[in-house]
């Protein structure tokens, strides 16, 4: 008899950081991996070579959300997991208009999960009790606020809110939970000033790169009882005055 193959796992912005090491831990696994990204990037087109399926997304509309979601209902018949990565972060700025600002912030953090986890539930259900995965990727911001960020703070503790919303009406076969992390990688960009500000900001004084998200992802996984909670990924910075 043969082995049924697994079931893969959705990545949503797959193409840099955390998205992008998730998929190579998975791919790594011998994992099926289907991964979106909104802009080719030469990361890309290595994780295709490595078997990875990529789906090139806009979720930046209602209806660019949904034909996302109808590629990957025709590309397979099951997925083991839903991992929201996409994101965007946008500051309000002078000169930017604010209702757009919200909006933008809200379609990629709100409304894309939102419409995917209803439109892919099919795919999630069937397979076992706590079988399959939803994580929302939220912010330390969700809890604290941000008055530089507003409606990207407020947008995150929606999708935090909708953890604990998506958990209740998805057990016992799909679990839902979320990682609220905060400096876990700096760009390469950052210069040593504010990298050292930056680090100042927590208890542990480092940033940890992307194994510490990853090792939560996987216990979040193998766990079979875990649901509708949000883990914080952030060196103990609630703790700083």
């Amino acid at each position: 008899m043969s082995k049924q193959r697994p079931r893969p796992l959705l990545i949503t912005g797959g193409g840099r950081r955390i998205g992008l090491a998730l998929a190579w831990h998975f791919i790594h696994l011998k994992q099926p991996v289907i991964v979106s990204y909104r802009t080719p990037y030469p990361a890309i087109d290595g994780l295709a070579q490595a078997g990875a399926l990529c789906l090139q997304a806009d979720f930046s509309t209602d209806e660019g959300v949904l034909a996302f979601a109808d590629k990957v209902k025709e590309s397979c018949d099951g997925l083991r997991a839903i991992v929201h990565n996409a994101s965007a972060w946008i500051a309000e700025e002078s000169g930017t208009p604010l209702s757009g600002v919200l909006s933008a912030m809200m379609q990629i953090h709100v409304h894309a999960p939102y419409l995917l986890n209803h439109a892919l539930e099919p795919l999630l259900r069937g397979h076992d009790h706590a079988a399959s995965d939803i994580i929302h990727f939220t912010d330390y911001v969700a809890e604290r606020g941000s008055d530089k960020h507003i409606a990207y703070a407020a947008s995150k503790a929606a999708l935090d809110n909708m953890t604990r919303s998506f958990a209740r009406k998805l057990a016992p076969e799909v679990k839902v939970n979320a990682i609220a992390p905060s400096l876990i990688l700096f760009n390469e960009d950052d210069d040593a000033a504010y990298r050292r500000r930056a680090l100042d900001k927590s208890l542990m004084k480092s940033a940890p790169g992307e194994k510490e998200v990853i090792d939560l992802v996987d216990y979040l996984l193998t766990s079979c009882f875990v649901t509708g909670r949000s883990f914080a990924v952030d060196g103990g910075r609630h703790l700083r005055q």
